[in-house]
């Protein structure tokens, strides 16, 4: 049976979908929710004369792990070494295959003769706090191989990561696996800031312009006759 997927951008907008095609509603299969899932899937048959919706996938954002790890205890080596990393992912299965990938090119130690000792999620302490984040990558591209620094001004860290890969699969196509995020710094000192798009940002007298202003409704009624308009 052929199938087409298509992915939309939430919950909300397959509410809408839904209510525009009101003829779905008896062919509505599955509206199970996965918490691991990363986006909206909408499987479309084209047998039926009514396309079936099936919720699998919601999108959800990135998560900072705190990953672990060691070479597996030997008679020559009963207390192997360490190694520690930051990965973001966004579960716990990617978190595990990217604290392994990086660990293989790095040391020889592999998933079959090592182990994980520990596995945490590392918290945001300031996270109402608007902050700005110098990202240094390293990224596969179709002509090679190269390094790159970016600046972003968001939340948290898991915030500037997720706008960093939005960034680079914008500009470069670069999809999640061929980048390698090397170091993720909070930029305190504003002198410190290089980018000029973040440098707009920092100044005492920012201004923004307010094109549209929509009118005030204190006086008027609660009933109206006509559509409402905001424009004059």
């Amino acid at each position: 049976m052929p199938e087409k997927e298509y992915f939309g951008g939430g919950y909300e907008w397959m509410l809408r979908t839904v209510r525009k095609f009101q003829f779905l509603r008896s062919h509505i299969v599955e509206n199970n929710l996965d918490s691991g899932a990363s986006k909206l899937s909408i499987t479309y048959r084209t047998e039926l004369s009514a396309p079936i919706l099936a919720v699998g996938m919601i999108e959800r954002r990135l998560t900072e792990y705190q990953v672990i790890g060691r070479h597996l205890p030997t008679e020559a080596n009963p207390t192997p070494k360490l190694y520690r990393m930051r990965i973001f992912a966004p579960n716990t299965v990617v978190a595990k295959s990217r604290f392994w990938y990086f660990l293989t090119q790095l040391r020889k130690v592999k998933k079959a003769n090592g182990e994980i000792v520990s596995l945490n999620v590392i918290p945001e302490k300031r996270h109402l706090k608007v902050k700005n984040f110098g990202i240094w990558i390293r990224y596969d591209s179709r002509s090679g191989t190269h390094n790159m620094y970016k600046e972003f001004r968001e939340m948290s860290r898991t915030d500037a990561v997720e706008a960093l890969y939005q960034d680079m699969a914008a500009r470069h196509r670069a999809r999640f696996g061929s980048i390698h995020i090397l170091k993720v710094v909070e930029v305190d000192n504003a002198d410190s800031i290089r980018r000029p798009y973040i440098k707009q940002l920092l100044q005492k007298d920012l201004k923004f312009p307010l094109p549209h202003r929509a009118a005030k409704t204190e006086s008027k009624k609660i009933f109206a006759y006509s559509r409402p308009a905001t424009f004059a």
